[in-house]
């Protein structure tokens, strides 16, 4: 077996029942069980929800999106070996660290495979929460050009780049259009205000406008737990996206959690501890994929350049990257997903067929 076929590139054409269409994302496809698939799972596997909750089943793959595309490799390699599996570990690990130390639960109920996750519907909360430790990235960008100002905080002079911040910084942005909402255009992705969170609170999907205040400390706390497990591995927690929703327990009680993913390469940025100190980034995250792009294309502008788009696209369709880029990319995944978790990552020799085999034996979802 060639090691494309290890490769999870495809996870929207598996045979799981369901009545609804396959949700795919860049990476993630959601399958929503039938009614009477998620009220036996909830019966015979003692999940802690209402009866009537809906469930579904999220399967990772090994694709690669940077900068709004798809990439592929040469040799017929359609993803990243190991990405998936790294992202669901980090997250895993992550996600058990905050529900032991109390902070709050995630919408994972169960992990039959290391690319799967058994989920329950939540509510979302129409935020991206972005923290940020450290002056990098777009925000270094907008510094140097001379803005102060982030989501309604005033940051000081004098900043180098890549430099530690005086103090960890929330810059919220809208997950999805919002219709009004004052003062905030109506177009996904767009900076907010902690003011205009407050002030429109059930725009965003807050239960109450104490939630909010829920909402902050978790995200410091998330942000914090992460930090410092980081730190012991001597790697900097530089920014992260959280996202949140709310659920309701098997007792009828709605409660707010983490969900999505938290604290993966993907979402994240990670950079080694020892090189930092010498003057060096050297990225453990995704923005290592980013740098390679950048450097592999001669016209990098096609990358950044929002205007040329339909010459990206064509881009990432028309171009099979290096073998040893792909491979640079799953080092670095694989890596850091070792490092947290503290073990070996569990790869799949066929996942596609080992997904299947497990969904069907050992919850009767494949018929």
């Amino acid at each position: 077996m060639s090691l494309a076929d290890k490769v999870l590139a495809v996870n929207n054409d598996l045979p799981i029942r369901t009545d609804l269409p396959v949700h795919s994302g860049k990476v993630r496809s959601v399958y929503w069980l039938t009614q009477e698939d998620s009220r036996r799972l909830i019966k015979e596997k003692g999940y802690n929800v209402q009866e009537d909750a809906e469930l579904a089943v999220m399967v990772i793959s090994d694709r690669i999106s940077a900068f709004e595309c798809i990439w592929t490799g040469e040799g017929g390699m359609q993803g990243v070996p190991g990405k998936g599996a790294a992202l669901n570990a980090i997250s895993n690990h992550w996600f058990r660290q905050f529900r032991e130390q109390g902070l709050a639960d995630s919408h994972i109920l169960d992990i039959p495979h290391p690319l799967v996750w058994i989920v329950q519907k939540a509510r979302p909360v129409m935020i991206e929460a972005i923290c940020r430790q450290y002056i990098t990235g777009s925000m270094w960008r907008a510094y140097e050009k001379g803005e102060r100002e982030f989501c309604g905080i005033e940051i000081a002079e004098g900043l180098n780049k890549d430099q530690k911040l005086p103090e960890l910084l929330i810059t919220p942005s809208t997950k999805g259009i919002l219709t009004g909402v004052p003062g905030v255009p109506e177009v996904d992705d767009v900076n907010i205000t902690r003011d205009d969170i407050i002030n429109n609170h059930e725009a965003f999907r807050f239960s109450s406008k104490d939630d909010v205040s829920r909402y902050e400390k978790l995200l410091k706390e998330g942000f914090e737990v992460i930090s410092a497990e980081l730190e012991k591995l001597d790697q900097v927690f530089v920014d992260t996206k959280f996202e949140f929703g709310y659920v309701t327990d098997a007792d009828g009680n709605e409660k707010l959690i983490y969900m999505d993913e938290v604290g993966t390469p993907d979402s994240s940025r990670i950079w080694d501890g020892p090189s930092y100190r010498d003057g060096k980034v050297v990225e453990n995250s995704k923005e290592v994929f980013r740098q390679a792009l950048l450097n592999h294309f001669p016209d990098s502008d096609i990358l950044v350049n929002k205007d040329r788009m339909e010459e990206r696209y064509a881009l990432a369709r028309d171009n099979e990257l290096p073998a040893e880029l792909i491979q640079k990319v799953s080092d670095t995944y694989v890596g850091i997903a070792e490092k947290i978790i503290g073990e070996k990552l569990p790869q799949s020799e066929n996942p596609k067929a080992e997904i299947i085999d497990t969904l069907r034996d050992q919850y009767g979802l494949i018929d």
